[in-house]
């Protein structure tokens, strides 16, 4: 019998909180000068503002018309202080303005923190489209070193009975981390993450590390703390956004 110790992640290097995951844009675009431009300007301020504060808020904007209403969100990886999730969040949002210039949407994951905003409601609704698919180089785990990343994949699929957003664990020389997006209620984000996990399985086999960012949820595994950041870029289209993977395997 194998016997699988889980235990807390060490809390990551907050160096690593600004690398580039991933960014989408809609491909409708405002009129500058416009209110909504302005609720747009207002919006990203009310997220920055925020993060010095919280890890996770969402903000409704009432525009004139349903078109012209706002909704956005930005939440930080459960490990960051207030002052680190805070930096993040400016960061990310400074990024969106250039990415996203004059989009009536936006969304972009640092690797500590998430930002994003449309004039179509997502607030709530849960969404597993696949955004970012990543496996390392094959390592022919052996039974042991399987049943461990099974063990710690399993560990983040279930937490510890109570409803976590964001959860870390890990068995020997392999660590994961799992998010969900604030938003959602207890059942979806189980929902999300199992879905996450279950690709991560499946597609990565017994890759060294793995990575599975849905629209609403992520989940990670690494072995010996091999990862991969950056990288070629690889434009995705989904329901009028253009999304910037980096990285893409």
């Amino acid at each position: 019998m194998v016997m699988i110790t889980l235990s807390l992640l060490t809390t990551p290097s907050s160096s690593a909180t600004d690398s580039f995951v991933f960014g989408g844009c809609s491909q409708l675009k405002y009129a500058q000068g416009s209110p909504y431009e302005n609720n747009v300007n207002s919006l990203l301020a009310s997220l920055v503002n925020s993060a010095m504060l919280n890890t996770y808020n969402n903000f409704t904007f009432p525009g004139t018309t349903s078109q012209e209403t706002l909704y956005g969100l930005y939440q930080c990886r459960g490990d960051l202080s207030s002052a680190d999730c805070g930096r993040c969040v400016a960061r990310a949002v400074s990024q969106l303005g250039t990415l996203c210039l004059d989009s009536c949407g936006g969304a972009l994951q640092l690797e500590g923190c998430f930002v994003k905003y449309d004039n179509i409601s997502f607030l709530g609704v849960e969404d597993k489209t696949v955004v970012v698919k990543k496996c390392g180089p094959l390592t022919a785990f052996d039974s042991d070193g399987l049943i461990r990343r099974d063990a710690v994949l399993g560990y983040l699929g279930s937490g510890d009975g109570s409803y976590k957003t964001y959860r870390v664990g890990g068995s020997g020389n392999i660590n994961g981390v799992a998010q969900c997006v604030g938003d959602l209620s207890a059942s979806e984000c189980q929902d999300c993450l199992s879905e996450a996990i279950g690709r991560l399985k499946t597609d990565c086999g017994a890759a060294k590390w793995g990575d599975v960012y849905l629209a609403k949820c992520y989940a990670r595994y690494s072995a010996g703390g091999d990862h991969s950041h950056g990288g070629h870029g690889k434009r995705l289209r989904h329901l009028g956004w253009c999304f910037l993977v980096f990285g893409l395997i």
